[in-house]
């Protein structure tokens, strides 16, 4: 994945609600099985994503 492409992602992140991105990942999980191995690793890097802002946003519901 080129840099534009994740910082758009990470702004998608960001502005989407937590369905969304729910929806996003079982879409992505999905569909990983048709990717080839190359970009499997842009999979991984957007589960990871994923993960990094769902986890953020436990943590500030956590602490607020």
């Amino acid at each position: 994945m080129n840099k534009e492409t994740i910082k758009k992602f990470i702004e998608w992140l960001e502005k989407s609600g937590d369905d969304e991105i729910e929806a996003h990942r079982q879409y992505v999980l999905k569909m990983m099985k048709s990717v080839s191995s190359e970009g499997r690793a842009d999979v991984r890097l957007s589960l990871r994503l994923i993960d990094e802002e769902v986890l953020a946003r436990i943590e500030l519901k956590r602490l607020g």
